[in-house]
């Protein structure tokens, strides 16, 4: 038998194993390891502390979504050496592997920034990227009617870009609807110069944020929390006090793949950006937030991913060359509260730009432009995830970003 090895249950690996399942012959045993059986629906948790879903929405075993062609191992990965071929797993045994891919994830380091996770931590500093700071964070906006409340993304890249935004918008509607807002100041700390990496969407979502009275505090580069003090130092000198703190930690690989070679200082694999072949090991293919790629860390990039990789491991297990499909192709739905929402779809070379999505000129969703229709698109989209998506199904989605409903 034939070993491919998939390290990592989480959204891309699932994805791509039960993909491989349906398409790879009776030759093939496919392994997927991980450490846990709990799956997280991750675009879940930014709704948890507004308390628009409960934990059980959105945490579910992985057993329940690996066709049963996928040998699920839960005990952990321990090393991977390249050279010999080989993976060590956290119950004793070693996996000879033919092809390997790596979609472990990143890894939140709060503990990387100086005093976060010290006095104050999930008191006044909390996290909505975890389920534990989710849904401490929860219990501390249920009592929270004024002061300042700081949203501060420590450094770039991060899982999910448009989610500090969203919980902005979010956040402002909450205590509108409270009845709180007057007594509270929202700002957004960034280290980028705007409110987003592409100027197009960065432009209109700033006037959004300004719009709502929420101040950015752009070029930010947090150094430093002190927790007794409330305070928020950035490495310019600047402070900023803060009454509540919601962090978006530093983000960085698993350590398993600092360790393995494969990846750069930051845990990132080092992947071809349009193959997604690994750059430094032959036979050893990365997707989703694993990855060093110039793109969002989303759930939909891991898709457009996947798609490109299928074919890929296909090409490759034929002797043939990958193709450079992949685009850097991601769209998101950003919630911007009351009920509303935007669209955005970018590719590497191409910044959001208005229009229709995904028919030309029928939608039914808006790009660059707020509506319901959006915010129904953003809920909606659990239910593909846990049925369509996860499953490896087929969407009507093609991988490329293509300009067919948008103008300039």
């Amino acid at each position: 038998m034939r070993n491919l090895v998939i390290l990592g249950a989480g959204t891309a690996g699932t994805m791509i194993g039960n993909k491989l399942a349906l398409r790879l012959g009776a030759e093939w045993n496919i392994h997927l390891i991980d450490r846990d059986d709990l799956h997280v629906y991750q675009p879940g948790l930014l709704f948890i502390p507004f308390r628009a879903y409960r934990r059980e929405e959105i945490i579910r075993p992985r057993k329940r979504f690996v066709q049963p062609r996928v040998h699920l191992n839960l005990s952990g990965i321990q090393a991977v050496d390249v050279e010999k071929k080989q993976v060590r797993v956290g119950d004793g045994t070693t996996l000879d592997y033919e092809i390997l891919i790596v979609a472990t994830g990143a890894r939140l380091s709060p503990e990387a920034t100086e005093g976060l996770t010290g006095p104050g931590w999930h008191q006044t500093a909390f996290d909505f990227y975890s389920l534990e700071g989710s849904l401490a964070l929860a219990e501390k906006l249920d009592g929270f009617e004024s002061g300042r409340v700081l949203i501060n993304v420590v450094d770039m890249p991060i899982k999910c870009p448009v989610a500090p935004l969203e919980f902005a918008f979010l956040a402002d509607a909450f205590f509108k609807e409270k009845g709180v807002r007057e007594d509270i100041e929202l700002r957004f700390v960034t280290p980028l110069d705007g409110a987003f990496t592409k100027p197009r969407a960065s432009a209109l979502l700033g006037d959004m944020l300004e719009e709502r009275q929420i101040k950015i505090e752009a070029n930010f580069a947090a150094s430093a929390v002190d927790g007794e003090k409330q305070t928020l130092h950035g490495y310019d000198g600047r402070k900023l006090d803060y009454d509540l703190l919601v962090t978006i930690p530093l983000h960085n690989g698993t350590e398993v793949m600092l360790d393995s070679g494969l990846a750069d200082e930051n845990g990132f694999v080092k992947t071809n950006k349009h193959t997604l072949a690994s750059k430094v090991a032959p036979g050893v293919f990365a997707l989703g937030d694993a990855t060093d790629l110039p793109t969002s860390k989303a759930g939909s990039v891991a898709h457009f991913q996947a798609e490109v990789l299928l074919e890929n491991i296909l090409r490759y297990i034929r002797g043939q060359s990958p193709l450079p499909e992949f685009d850097g192709h991601a769209n998101c739905f950003i919630e911007t509260g009351a009920g509303r929402g935007i669209l955005i779809d970018f590719n590497y070379d191409t910044e959001p730009l208005p229009g229709k999505f995904p028919l030309p000129g029928v939608g039914p969703f808006d790009l660059l432009r707020e509506s319901r229709v959006n915010h129904w698109g953003k809920l909606g989209f659990k239910w593909v995830y846990w049925n369509l998506l996860l499953m490896g199904e087929e969407l009507p989605l093609d991988h490329r970003m293509l300009m067919a409903g948008k103008w300039s």
